[in-house]
């Protein structure tokens, strides 16, 4: 595999919990970022992966999921922007949803069941990636963590506090050798 595996930042870091910088340059650097992106992605066995989740503050995420009819999609988007159906045409999947960087967690999130995000590959040319089901809520996540938020931000004020708990928990767990 291309790319070196950087260890994923958890809840707490501020590098999670602030918007990240638009990137200016398309060039080696970015490029050799978004192969350690999905070579951290694929070790920590996700299908999202944003840069602050490895600690850098750039605008760009990778993926690899299936949308409703489980077909797989793989890519990058640098730069990304967000488009959600209007209201009328909107459906809400209320499905379990989780994050690397709040490991063994999971909450039920209603979250669009279809979205578009436009940006760009990385040699600087446009893409558009349009998701359904499982991939419409990666995109919608991933572009969450690069505008500063985690999926826990969006629940509900004492389920949060729940998923944080058991965060917490298990973490204490994990370093008492339990």
């Amino acid at each position: 595999m291309v790319g070196e595996v950087r260890p994923i930042v958890t809840v707490g870091d501020p590098v999670l919990h602030r918007p990240c910088e638009p990137v200016t340059r398309f060039d080696g650097e970015l490029a050799a970022l978004v192969d350690d992106m999905f070579a951290s992605m694929y070790a920590a066995e996700g299908v999202g992966l944003a840069a602050n989740q490895i600690g850098v503050p750039l605008r760009v995420f990778v993926y690899d999921c299936p949308d409703d009819e489980d077909v797989r999609h793989k890519g990058v988007v640098v730069n990304p922007v967000l488009e959600m159906p209007g209201l009328g045409e909107r459906h809400l999947d209320g499905g379990d949803e989780g994050c690397l960087s709040v490991p063994g967690q999971y909450a039920p999130l209603p979250r669009s069941d279809r979205a578009t995000v436009r940006g760009f590959d990385t040699t600087g040319e446009p893409v558009t990636v349009e998701g359904t089901g499982f991939l419409a809520r990666c995109l919608q996540h991933e572009t969450d963590h690069l505008d500063g938020y985690l999926y826990i931000d969006r629940l509900p004020v004492k389920r949060r506090k729940q998923v944080l708990a058991a965060y917490q928990d298990s973490l204490a767990a994990r370093d008492s050798g339990g």
